[in-house]
């Protein structure tokens, strides 16, 4: 059975003969090389799994030829091969990036036990590299997908974002608008992409536990700390942390967060030392963090440090345009994953999808548009693959409302329409927001956002 492919580079001939020898038995592909010239250029050339490299030969110094190989390849295994009590070098060639070294003379049998071994080590770089590739592709740009003039904006700001060296985002939202793809393709459309994304949800865990989550903590800290644990942000060291529903830690975590984010260092939970980390930290949120602020539930200076670049994803009834470029998009993905052949939705389905205001947003529309896929096994999804409540949502409110407005000759600005509803319908519930909320058909955290939008936070 073939085991892989390995370089020699060593200028006692006997060697390379007696290597090549054992391990071609074993089942590898063995290639030889005099001198650093020759084995460079079979490396570039053969792309070995495993290079064995001796630090002495006749034209170019072994060390070189490492410095060479880690600089086409920085995953390289190089084993480098050492004379008996050069232990100095040895741990030179370690610190450049070497794999291992052996001292000559040695033994085949523990020469092929570190070479089983760098392979194990071949084969898991290989499916970690296959596994980020994978989420490189499903965590692409393209996957942000929507036409209207929100979207773009959006994907313009991701882009720009990705690219450049911000380690402070802040994402604000309706609950179900992917906030959480922004911040994986953030992370995977930028140089952080090799190195860890971690996200924690702050509504999940108790507040006893989000600290030790973070942070980590030292052995003996707490009665349960049997041993030493590292937090997310030092597990993320050169990556990204998603802190999802950020308002939701208490302030004590706050402050230390705030630290994280202006120094780069904290300490785990019984620690005294300081922990240096790089990484970048995406928020998000489905709550106003100003209003937050003033009910004294969020740091103000935590607030200010996390919207250096805050995005504001917009909820899904509010750019109808990317309802059916979005429903495409889940239709293929599921059929892809369910191996079925969907064309597409009715006429009557795409009305019924266009009409529906989506509380649930995307996350909804995806939901709907995979139960329909599990239970049925049409060409097209039809009415009655759909939830009640979608195919039941009451139009006659909507329906009042544009029957008594009238588009005069010279246009209207929609976005100046809305935002008088909503100064009457707060108006009209005495700025009871839950109230008026009602009055518009919305949730109040929908109208929340609008008033935040439109700047209606302040009663006048």
């Amino acid at each position: 059975m073939k085991q892989g492919k390995i370089l020699v580079i060593d200028d006692e001939k006997l060697l390379r003969w007696s290597l090549q020898q054992n391990f071609e038995k074993e089942g590898f592909t063995v290639v030889t090389a005099e001198r650093g010239e020759e084995g460079l250029d079979h490396y570039i050339e053969e792309q070995p799994d495993i290079t064995l490299l001796d630090v002495h030969l006749p034209d170019i110094s072994g060390i070189t030829i490492l410095e060479n190989i880690r600089k086409e390849n920085k995953d390289a295994i190089v084993i480098m091969v050492t004379a008996f009590g050069d232990v100095q070098t040895a741990v030179k060639t370690i610190k450049m990036g070497a794999y291992d070294f052996v001292e000559k003379p040695f033994s085949m049998d523990k020469l092929k036990i570190l070479i089983t071994k760098a392979l194990e080590t071949v084969s898991l770089r290989k499916e970690v590299s296959q596994f980020r590739s994978q989420l490189s592709k499903k965590y692409g740009f393209v996957n942000i997908v929507g036409r209207s003039a929100e979207m773009i904006k959006i994907y313009d700001i991701t882009r720009k974002v990705a690219r450049s060296d911000a380690t402070t985002i802040l994402l604000q939202g309706e609950s179900g608008t992917g906030k959480d793809l922004v911040a994986k393709v953030v992370h995977y459309e930028s140089s952080r992409a090799e190195k860890p994304f971690m996200d924690i949800n702050c509504t999940a865990l108790p507040d006893s536990l989000i600290e030790s989550e973070l942070f980590g903590y030292e052995k003996g800290a707490f009665t349960d700390a049997k041993q030493l644990k590292k937090g997310l942000f030092e597990l993320s060291e050169g990556g990204t942390v998603f802190l999802d529903e950020i308002a939701d830690i208490k302030l004590s975590t706050q402050a230390k967060l705030l630290k994280v984010i202006e120094n780069k260092t904290f300490k785990r939970i019984g620690g005294n030392k300081d922990i240096s980390v790089d990484l970048r930290i995406i928020a998000a949120t489905n709550k106003v963090l100003s209003e937050e602020v003033k009910k004294g539930n969020f740091r103000e200076d935590l607030y200010y440090r996390l919207k250096v670049i805050p995005v504001l994803l917009p909820p899904l009834r509010e750019r109808q345009d990317d309802i059916m470029p979005l429903a495409t998009h889940f239709i293929g993905e599921f059929n892809r994953e369910f191996k079925k052949h969907v064309m597409g939705l009715s006429k009557e389905t795409e009305k019924a999808f266009l009409e529906y205001p989506w509380p649930g947003n995307i996350r909804e529309l995806k939901n709907v548009i995979e139960r329909a896929m599990i239970l049925e096994n049409e060409e097209v999804i039809l009415p009655e693959h759909l939830p009640l409540e979608l195919l039941s949502f009451d139009k006659k409110a909507l329906s009042l409302v544009g029957s008594s407005v009238g588009i005069p000759p010279g246009g209207i600005d929609i976005e100046v329409f809305e935002k008088d509803l909503i100064r009457q319908a707060l108006e009209q519930a005495k700025w009871n927001q839950t109230r008026a909320a009602k009055l518009l058909t919305l949730t109040r955290d929908a109208l929340r956002y609008r008033m935040q939008k439109f700047g209606l936070l302040e009663k006048p």
